[in-house]
């Protein structure tokens, strides 16, 4: 063990850890989640890109030196590369507007380039997680900026997801683009489409989040590097925001700006709202996909069973042969989470009181879980659902073959009225339209034959003259 002190007093701390007494307590203080900062990675590499900006900036502003900056960022590095990560060890969800987890990366930091250095953990006279590794800097400009960095990486990995899942939706509607059923609105009969339009349907609908993830990103890139305790730079020497923000942009490769109110920017965590309101669209509209699959899907007999989902797993404890949309509905409910952790983003942000907000953490959280859990849903779907699906071809030409609604189409030629006189007494006796529509002296059959052609009903204009 090595003895480590704060204001507070010592605290014993393991030879091998690379925290200490800062990281320490806020373990102590803060036993919520189980889940440590460490569960997430785009965070902690957010930070080392921080500190290892803010040291390439300190050096050139005089505020510390050269041999000190080199063993930060090697530190930095080795953060950087996956390494030190278990050593995040404070939880997620903490008092302090994030003060844990920016001192546990400064004393991770701080430890690591002491070995660099040739040097053991603690020797805080040498390098120090504050006056050093937290040079210029405050927790309420590195928190934030962590957080948005973090979530500028995770909305490039959803990207990718939605990219993917969309290219299946796309595969799936040339696949399909001449399975003809019946299209449904509330629940009900409507009037014949193509399999393929429905799945293009789907595939526009994720191509359309994808656009607007893009256009929200970047409110993620303009940051308060610089504002210190309350956004007016106190403890930061002349030239340093925009020093470290230059840097921060090189290293991290997130085309990052400083922020033209920085006291605004330090206090107000709109951007942050607004990044959580689109992942809430993303969410609705997945989650509306996947209970259009499990509908389509839904059977094998006694539902609508235009398609066949790929069988993941047995479905029942009891009931044998039973398979359930397993993969539509794990994605329902990671859907159901982007919501709540939205509503947990805007209330924290809503409570934010006069320079800072001290919710930040659970902002952070919850952006995390959103990105990640929508990205491996994603994937999910795609590879375990989408890519599996199959028409089910005898159903669905039985359908058309019989479906009433096909007298939609004659509308534009013999009008609302009788087109609905057809309608109804088709359903009321069993008969086809076409011998209904003779029987009512609107149509001969031989005209209902030659006009209702299904396949021809799915664009516009098809009917036009008998």
């Amino acid at each position: 063990m090595r003895e480590e002190h704060d204001f507070l007093g010592t605290k014993a701390i393991p030879d091998d850890a690379y925290w200490g007494v800062h990281s320490a307590r806020a373990v102590e203080n803060f036993s919520i989640t189980g889940n440590s900062v460490a569960e997430m990675p785009d965070l902690v590499r957010a930070y080392a890109y921080i500190k290892k900006a803010a040291a390439q900036a300190n050096v050139q502003v005089g505020a510390i030196e050269q041999r000190t900056a080199d063993a930060i960022c090697k530190a930095c590095d080795d953060v950087i590369a996956g390494r030190l990560h278990e050593q995040f060890v404070v939880d997620v969800i903490q008092g302090g507007a994030g003060t844990s987890t920016n001192m546990n990366a400064n004393e991770v930091i701080a430890n690591r380039a002491l070995e660099h250095l040739g040097l053991a953990k603690g020797r805080y006279d040498v390098i120090h997680p504050n006056d050093d590794v937290n040079a210029s800097q405050s927790t309420n400009d590195t928190y934030p900026t962590a957080v948005k960095l973090a979530t500028w990486f995770g909305i490039q990995t959803l990207l990718g997801a939605l990219a993917r899942l969309r290219g299946s939706f796309e595969d799936k509607a040339r696949e399909f683009k001449d399975v003809l059923k019946i299209g449904r609105t509330q629940l009900q009969d409507a009037v014949p489409m193509t399999l393929g339009q429905e799945f293009t349907a789907f595939a526009t609908m994720v191509m359309d989040d994808e656009k607007r993830l893009r256009e929200s990103i970047h409110l993620m890139c303009e940051i308060n590097m610089g504002a210190t305790a309350i956004g007016t730079g106190i403890n930061a020497p002349v030239g340093y925001a925009e020093r470290v923000t230059a840097r921060l942009a090189e290293v991290s490769g997130v085309p990052v700006r400083q922020a033209a109110d920085l006291i605004a920017a330090t206090c107000d965590t709109g951007a942050f709202v607004d990044i959580s309101g689109v992942l809430k669209r993303v969410a609705v509209k997945l989650s509306k996909i996947s209970n259009d699959l499990r509908l389509l899907s839904s059977g094998p007999q006694a539902g609508l069973g235009d398609i066949k989902l790929p069988a993941r797993q047995a479905g029942s404890s009891i009931m044998p042969g039973k398979v359930n949309p397993v993969i539509p509905e794990v994605m329902n409910q990671v859907c159901f989470e982007v919501i709540g952790n939205d509503a947990a983003i805007t209330f924290a942000a809503e409570a934010g009181q006069l320079q800072l907000n001290a919710f930040e953490p659970i902002m952070g959280w919850s952006l995390h879980k959103s990105l990640h859990h929508l990205a491996q849903a994603c994937e999910t779907l795609r590879v375990n659902c989408v890519e599996g699906i199959v028409p089910n071809h005898a159903l669905l030409e039985r359908r058309i073959s019989e479906s009433v609604t096909l007298v939609t189409a004659l509308n534009p030629l013999i009008g609302y009225e009788k087109a609905a006189r057809i309608a109804k007494t088709a359903l009321a006796t069993g008969k086809p339209i076409a011998t209904i529509a003779e029987e009512l002296d609107i149509l001969s059959q031989d005209e209902v034959k030659k006009l209702l052609v299904a396949d021809k009903l799915t664009q516009p204009g098809a009917i036009r003259s008998v």
